[in-house]
């Protein structure tokens, strides 16, 4: 390993030039021949592929500094293998660690000189190096890192973090460091919105919610036509509970792109939960056009439709809900929820009492679709006591197998009749 060691300090210490008329290479100011460049190359890559990493080295050192360019999309990226397993290995004394890591930053920079179309890709492995085996200050990390995304800001978010946390490290009394791993983890959560790592990172740099929407707020004034921003800001207001805040940043998405299922389901949502029921159920026909096929669309109309008390609309919207689903054991027990409703509403005569029948019948059938629903089960047993009994049917002089038509004022909508047991 030591001749390695020597022979790098020899020719670190040698002048590579190009000489831009002719392309010659000149190694203190001598002609290269060609073919020797391409002998030594092809050692280097044989002793490579072997594994041989520190015979590899003196061979590639010569490469260089003959010729920097002649295999650059190859040699850098081979140096770099032989470098990081000697640097790795077990025999390296600390002393052959810290002149490996050095001589590594120095092929990354000879790299980015030499075979700058991939200069993105040694400037983020030089700030790794320069974090985690040198010992360098916090502000030459943070250039280092700074200017690898600078080069090619669609870097992996690990790094991203690594800086994060750099920043956070150094932040106290530092407010430009606050400043900047506040816009970072910001990228991030916009970059990777279902990545709840980025922010758990955010609430951890602000003292409350409203802060972090403070800044959300001002990041899509500035770039209004962005979405991710403007979501950024929704999913923060939501999260906090300002729901007319969030609302607003909705309406204002849906708009843009009204074809957005995932906008208009959140919209949906919450006009729903502040009783905004008119314009819940304007929302819900617009996901219905834009997802036919969706079941919950249809239930979640008939539930608004419902709560209006369009109790004939919204049991088109659940039975279509069942249909859609192939059948659908939840869809079942709404629409039965609507008879009970309905009945709860009138009275407790003997026509009520029919309807209340209807109610447990269509729970059943509900429980039938979907033997996991415990609600309709619940929902047969409290009505026990209000569905008709045979007193009832025989002072009507109403025998077993005869159908009651539901009629009244409160049932009209329902068309349906019932089957004495």
């Amino acid at each position: 390993m030591k001749k390695s060691f020597i022979y790098f300090a020899l020719v670190l210490a040698l002048s590579i030039q190009v000489n831009a008329s002719s392309k010659t290479i000149l190694l203190d100011s001598v002609k290269v021949d060609p073919q020797e460049v391409i002998t030594q190359y092809s050692l280097f890559s044989e002793y490579h592929k072997n594994r041989d990493f520190q015979s590899a080295v003196p061979y590639g050192w010569k490469v260089l500094s003959m010729d920097p360019v002649k295999f650059s999309k190859w040699i850098y990226y081979k140096m770099e293998d032989c470098l990081w397993f000697l640097r790795d290995s077990a025999d390296a004394s600390v002393e052959q660690k810290k002149l490996l890591s050095d001589t590594t930053v120095y092929l990354y920079n000879l790299a980015m000189k030499h075979f700058s179309e991939n200069k993105s890709y040694f400037q983020l492995r030089k700030a790794f190096i320069t974090e985690v085996w040198l010992d360098a200050s916090v502000e030459t990390k943070i250039k280092e890192y700074e200017l690898a995304f600078q080069l090619d800001p669609n870097t992996d978010s690990y790094y991203y973090n690594r800086l994060g946390q750099i920043y956070k490290a150094n932040m106290d009394g530092n407010d430009d460091y606050k400043s900047k791993a506040l816009d970072l983890y910001t990228f991030l959560s916009e970059k990777e919105q279902d990545n709840p790592v980025w922010n758990s990172e955010l609430e951890s740099l602000v003292d409350n919610i409203d802060q972090l929407i403070d800044l959300a707020k001002k990041n899509w004034d500035l770039d209004p036509e962005n979405l991710q921003k403007a979501w950024k800001y929704v999913s923060l207001t939501i999260k906090a509970g300002e729901m007319e805040k969030a609302i607003a940043g909705l309406e204002i998405l849906v708009e843009k792109t009204p074809t957005n299922v995932t906008y208009w389901n959140q919209l949906s949502s919450l006009y729903y939960k502040s009783d905004k029921i008119d314009k819940a159920i304007s929302a819900y026909r617009e996901l219905i056009k834009l997802e036919p096929n969706a079941k919950e669309h249809y239930l979640n109309l008939g539930i608004a439709l419902k709560d209006k008390n369009q109790l004939s609309q919204a049991r088109v919207q659940f039975q279509k809900a069942s249909e859609v689903a192939g059948g659908w054991g939840l869809a079942i027990f709404y629409e039965g929820l609507l008879y009970e409703t309905a009945a709860r509403g009138c009275g407790f005569e003997f026509m009520d009492k029919c309807v209340y029948l209807l109610a447990a019948e269509t729970y059943r059938r509900a429980v039938n679709t979907d033997p996991s629903l415990n609600q309709a089960r619940e929902r047969i047993s409290a009505l026990n006591n209000s569905i008709p009994t045979k007193e009832d049917y025989f002072f009507r002089k109403l025998k077993s197998g005869q159908s009651v038509k539901l009629e009244g004022k409160c049932y009209d909508w329902i068309g349906r009749s019932i089957t004495v047991p």
